[in-house]
C-alpha cells in the first residue's frame, strides 16, 4: 500500500494489524495520546479499535497483516 502526503482519519475495526514501513515518513496520533514518527524500517502493531490520525508526511508505502 501507498500512500501520498495528508491526513487520514483511521478507525480499526476489530483486528489485530502488524505494520512493515518500507519507504516514507508518516506521523500517528491515537486519540488522546502524543504523536508517533514512523519511518523506513520500523515495525508496529495497531491494536483493535485504534481511533486516530494517520498523516503523511513523505509518501510511505506499507505493508501490513490483519489478524481477528
Amino acid at each position: 500500500m501507498g500512500s501520498d502526503s495528508g491526513a487520514y482519519r483511521a478507525i480499526k475495526g476489530t483486528t489485530w494489524e502488524l505494520c512493515v514501513i518500507l519507504s516514507g515518513v508518516s506521523e500517528i496520533t491515537e486519540d488522546g495520546q502524543p504523536p508517533v514518527l514512523v519511518k523506513a524500517g520500523d515495525t508496529f502493531v495497531m491494536k483493535p479499535g485504534f481511533e486516530g490520525t494517520w498523516r503523511v508526511i513523505d509518501p510511505t508505502r506499507k505493508i501490513w497483516v490483519t489478524k481477528d
